[in-house]
């Protein structure tokens, strides 16, 4: 099992950059190249009977684009996928930090 999850992981390594940055692609004469934010991961297991399993998944994130136009390339963000991302982000810093005063002033029980 464990073969299986090594080959899968050293595939998808192997795609790096190709997985992000997208093919260009021309649309109203403006040349974009697409960005995304790529993960995966797999894992596998067994038990003493050799009963294996695994399993894995995988998110892709499309942040914005590169431009092309007369100045050279700039990078677009994706206000949506920008917006997604950091509102949990500030969600769970703005908590931590409630946290941290609470316990600071003793207010918080253990």
């Amino acid at each position: 099992m464990a073969n299986i999850v090594e080959k899968i992981a050293q595939q998808v390594t192997s795609v790096g950059a190709k997985a992000s940055y997208g093919e260009p692609v021309t649309v109203g004469g403006v040349e974009l190249v697409p960005v995304a934010l790529v993960w995966f991961g797999f894992g596998g297991g067994s038990d003493e009977a050799e009963q294996g399993g695994g399993g894995g998944g995988g998110a892709s994130i499309p942040v914005g684009a590169y431009v092309r136009g007369p100045d050279g390339a700039k990078f677009k963000p994706n206000l949506v996928a920008l917006l997604a991302v950091t509102v949990p982000i500030a969600w769970a810093v703005s908590w931590g930090i409630v946290g941290i005063a609470l316990a600071a002033s003793g207010r918080r029980k253990r």
